[in-house]
């Protein structure tokens, strides 16, 4: 079962673990908020003049027919219900637009922080999980600065303004009526402990179900491909299905708090007709003070009922906050306090000191690689899928970090080296060419964002950008859609070329760089690929061993390890790893489209072949041109 289906231990967080987040929050805003106070305070008292003035209107102006306080009473009523709407404006103006503020601003660190978490946390997480996680995870926070920190506030002051009237009015009644609300309030207490835990895992749930279905939608040719609908079907239902019972038993906790609100209310109610009766039959209570008091035990009691729904929310907000503490918390690669070095200026000389490295503890996957590769040599790496060429890659590209041993740039251990000083001279030209939802232009000019147009247009005039993207109406301005979707992979390939030959690095890394095109677009990417490797100290990963004949160096690896090293001509002459890996391309390239015993024997040595190795015809490439 994956991860994604498996079932999802709620994990309870308590309110004192994000205090301080709260606190880092509302701290900027301490002016605003007490100018929100202030306005909530005054919103307030202006929403209870109208049940306040019921006791006049009833025992002085209907009972002793003193009309004369009647249009007063009136206009206290107008002004104060103006000043209700008007400070009810004043608040969602500040409070509330000021909630959205930090959503937005939330989100942007978030993003900010995400960004510059290492390689190896991304590997180990969805990209759609993170996108929920940035999201929809921060969107409770209108409830600790906004709409529900005005409804919360504006509750307990109504209950705690009221509670002081009608004791004035009831002691008796009051007494009462508080202690069947504080068993009420002992209950949903209980409620919101028990619905922490259902609203954390509710929000992790819900990152992995759109993290699935944004890989689902993302490889929707793959999906299509292997009529694989219905199984994504299957397994988002599942997903949904969770989210579902989920919410069945955060409604379940929610009804009994309502139920309970209810019951209580109605109690509290039925006290309060009997006792008021008594009270009043027996002369110690007016029919204005007894209307008055069922009006403010509304204003005490729904208040009381809306702190409970806003205390959901908030405790939503709350499990969220804390899902977005555990990102905050991890450390971004840059923070390496051993990353002090900078790196203003680069010669290029790479030297790799007895590497190993590990994903996992215990299973390594470089075993004491050691080599050195001088300023603008290319240096070839081949082997075996799983031999450990990529991970070679990704120590020079400083995704990961070695150990033991010590990669070493220009003679300084890279460990030590400023991320942001070293990769500034770092170029990188991948089998799958990434490209954004942009234009041409914008996606080139990604490695140089303040690059002038003539900067930009040579870079793609040396690719052969230029080549088809004249033929467009819109020219570099045209739309290439979602990862390049709308232009082929010999173009998008160039375009990526364009992009690093653009960055002007010091050090070039070719993963793959034409794998996956056919021979034609290959061909045209060609010069590109030369122009762009002069003078650079290059790495090159290649399956096609034809295209890296005039390497430098080309280093063979097999289990983690370098098994040999040297020219192309040297290794073959070896007769070693390289020697069988080139023969064995050889053949099942001259083999491709004949049919088992119609091809010719592949040689088994050097003297079995008809021409120097060197000068053998073989498939084009950058190098050889």
């Amino acid at each position: 079962m994956s991860h994604f289906q498996a079932g999802t231990k709620a994990r309870p967080r308590q309110l004192f673990r994000v205090i301080p987040e709260i606190w880092q929050l509302l701290a900027p805003r301490k002016l605003l908020l007490a100018g929100g106070l202030v306005l909530i305070g005054i919103n307030r008292t202006a929403c209870l003049v109208l049940p306040a003035s019921s006791k006049w209107l009833i025992d002085d102006v209907i009972n002793k027919h003193r009309t004369e306080l009647l249009w007063p009473l009136v206009g206290i009523v107008i002004a104060a219900t103006a000043v209700q709407g008007l400070t009810s404006f004043a608040l969602v103006q500040s409070l509330s637009k000021e909630g959205q503020r930090v959503i937005a601003e939330l989100r942007t660190k978030l993003q900010a922080h995400i960004s510059r978490l290492p390689v190896a946390y991304f590997d180990a997480n969805k990209t759609g999980t993170l996108v929920s996680r940035v999201m929809q995870d921060v969107e409770g926070v209108r409830n600790l600065l906004g709409t529900g920190l005005i409804e919360f506030t504006e509750g307990l002051l109504t209950s705690f303004v009221a509670l002081i009237v009608l004791l004035r009015i009831s002691f008796l009644m009051t007494l009462l009526a508080v202690a069947f609300l504080g068993l009420s309030a002992l209950i949903t207490k209980r409620a919101l402990k028990t619905m922490r835990p259902l609203f954390w895992e509710r929000s992790k749930i819900n990152a992995e179900v759109t993290g699935r279905l944004t890989e689902s939608i993302g490889g929707i040719r793959v999906v299509k491909g292997y009529r694989a609908e219905e199984h994504e079907q299957n397994v988002f239902a599942l997903g949904v299905d969770r989210l579902l019972q989920n919410a069945f038993r955060t409604l379940t906790t929610t009804s009994v708090m309502t139920l309970s609100s209810s019951v209580f209310l109605g109690t509290v109610g039925a006290l309060i007709m009997c006792v008021g009766a008594k009270q009043m039959l027996a002369g110690t209570l007016t029919v204005g003070e007894f209307f008055t008091y069922t009006l403010f035990l509304g204003f005490l009691v729904l208040p009381v009922m809306q702190v409970v729904s806003i205390g959901s929310q908030i405790t939503e907000a709350i499990a969220g906050l804390d899902r977005t503490r555990e990102l905050f918390n991890e450390s971004p690669e840059d923070t390496d306090p051993r990353r002090v070095a900078p790196l203003p200026n680069l010669i290029g000389e790479v030297r790799f000191d007895r590497v190993c490295f590990a994903y996992e503890a215990g299973r390594n996957v470089l075993q004491d690689i050691s080599f050195e590769a001088a300023p603008g040599t290319v240096t070839a790496l081949v082997g075996p899928s799983g031999a450990g060429k990529s991970t070679v890659i990704g120590l020079i590209a400083a995704f990961h970090t070695a150990h033991p041993g010590t990669v070493y740039i220009d003679g300084l251990d890279l460990s030590t080296i400023r991320l942001e000083s070293y990769r500034t001279h770092l170029g990188v030209v991948f089998q799958e060419s990434f490209l954004f939802d942009g234009t041409i232009l914008e996606n080139v000019a990604f490695s140089r964002p303040n690059a002038s147009r003539e900067q930009i247009l040579e870079a793609c005039r040396i690719a052969r950008v230029d080549e088809f993207a004249e033929t467009f109406d819109a020219r570099y301005d045209t739309i290439v859609g979602e990862r390049g979707v709308k232009l082929s992979g010999g173009q998008r390939q160039r375009i990526s070329i364009a992009r690093a030959i653009l960055a002007n690095p010091r050090i070039l890394i070719l993963d793959e760089a034409t794998s996956s095109l056919d021979s034609e677009s290959e061909h045209l990417i060609q010069e590109g690929l030369y122009q762009l490797m002069q003078g650079r100290t290059t790495f090159v990963i290649a399956h096609r061993l034809s295209t890296i004949r005039r390497a430098d160096q080309i280093l063979v690896l097999e289990k983690g390890r370098v098994v040999e090293k040297g020219k192309h001509a040297e290794l073959l002459a070896m007769e070693g790893r390289y020697f069988e890996l080139y023969m064995q391309q050889q053949g099942l390239e001259s083999n491709l489209f004949l049919a088992p015993g119609e091809g010719d024997s592949v040689p088994q040595s050097l003297s079995e072949m008809k021409t120097d190795p060197v000068e053998q015809p073989t498939p084009s490439s950058m190098l050889e041109l």
